[in-house]
């Protein structure tokens, strides 16, 4: 259950989940939902940033014609929004387990500036 008491239908994703996915090439959106100032510091590469206290007025960039893996720095305001993504109608949703934070433990890699 989520924070409104409803079913989420989208998935936790690990790092070493996603970077075989990537490494496969298959074709994924990379939500980074954190501030541009943390985007800047470290972000997953070919990932857009949308703020999550914009994504619901920005929903029309969000692509609906592939897999959708929300990032943040732990995997909480990513889970929040692919909740909000799965009520605006997206589906094929996936949450990036533990976030930048995670990612960055085991080593993968990260782009810094923009």
């Amino acid at each position: 259950m989520n924070f409104f008491g409803r079913k989420d239908t989208f998935s936790n994703i690990t790092p070493a989940e996603l970077e075989q996915r990537l490494a496969a090439g298959e074709a994924l959106t990379l939500l980074d939902v954190r501030e541009p100032y943390e985007y800047t510091e470290a972000h997953l590469k070919g990932s857009l940033l949308i703020p999550l206290d914009q994504l619901s007025l920005r929903l029309a960039e969000v692509p609906k014609d592939k897999p959708i893996v929300a990032v943040c720095r732990s995997g909480n305001r990513s889970s929040v929004a692919a909740s909000l993504l799965q009520r605006a109608g997206y589906t094929n949703l996936f949450n990036l387990k533990g976030g930048l934070v995670e990612w960055a433990r085991q080593g993968l890699p990260v782009q810094r500036g923009r």
